[in-house]
């Protein structure tokens, strides 16, 4: 294989997110598929990873972790939280660095995560797009410039089968936000407005939601003042972002010895 080429394992292979990963990886110049890992129960094992692509990559999907990595230097890894740390305990043993688009960590398996990270180079983030990190930044941004004055108000929309509402970007928006104000966030969200609410806390960071159709997720952050008011919006049209925010990630991670990243780092936003 060439070492000039990124050598990248994708876990939960023959998934949505997955097979977006290995055809992301397939379509860059710098990159080449190393490994694809999944379940033991998948109907997809043995299968060669990019046969849905319609090429032969000769990297055939495994259920077993340490042959799935073997010949990777890097796991991009968008499952669940135990299959996660399953793939972490092997990376850290076999010195693979892993990019983690996994959510719903406990606290016990995040403290394991930073520990590994003393070992092998690791980037974690709820939402790799490049898109959604750059308007965190600028939300902090203006959130610092209209701290007096300004109500905020957070819409977000998303397809009829998402089941969590609001979305867990619409949450990290309101988190960075009251971050900049220098509020605490979990005193200041409103979620819900009915009937006689009074009039409206002008400390407060509203939140409303919308589900219908196919709507791949559309987050909208309004500020209004009097006179003027300011949106600051971010749609998405598809799920690629996620998987080219990913290979972000891996460029970045080629860099780095250890230690435990996220997209701020990644897109060069301290």
């Amino acid at each position: 294989m060439s070492s000039s080429l990124h050598q990248i394992a994708i876990a939960g292979a023959s998934g949505k997110m997955g097979r977006m990963l290995i055809e992301a990886v397939f379509q860059a110049d710098d990159c080449q598929l190393a490994g694809a890992l999944d379940v033991p129960a998948s109907p997809a094992i043995g299968n060669d990873a990019t046969g849905f692509l319609g090429h032969a990559s000769h990297v055939s999907i495994q259920s077993d972790i340490a042959k799935g990595i073997q010949n990777a230097q890097v796991l991009i890894d968008f499952t669940r939280p135990e299959g996660t740390m399953a793939h972490l305990k092997a990376c850290r043993q076999k010195g693979v660095q892993i990019v983690i688009g996994t959510t719903g960590f406990t606290e016990a398996q995040k403290n394991e995560i930073q520990l590994s990270s003393e070992d092998i180079a690791i980037m974690m983030a709820p939402n790799m797009s490049v898109g959604v990190n750059v308007t965190l930044k600028l939300l902090e941004l203006a959130a610092k410039s209209l701290s007096t004055g300004y109500d905020i108000e957070i819409i977000e929309a998303h397809h009829r089968h998402k089941v969590d509402a609001p979305s867990g970007t619409a949450i990290k928006m309101g988190e960075v936000i009251a971050g900049a104000l220098g509020r605490n966030f979990q005193d200041c969200a409103v979620y819900l407005r009915e009937g006689h609410t009074g009039e409206r806390d002008p400390s407060s960071i509203g939140f409303a939601t919308i589900r219908g159709g196919d709507i791949v997720g559309d987050h909208t952050v309004l500020f209004a003042g009097t006179g003027e008011r300011i949106e600051i919006t971010h749609k998405s049209a598809s799920r690629q972002t996620y998987a080219q925010g990913s290979l972000r990630a891996v460029r970045f991670l080629s860099q780095q010895k250890s230690g435990l990243f996220d997209m701020f780092d990644v897109l060069g936003l301290r």
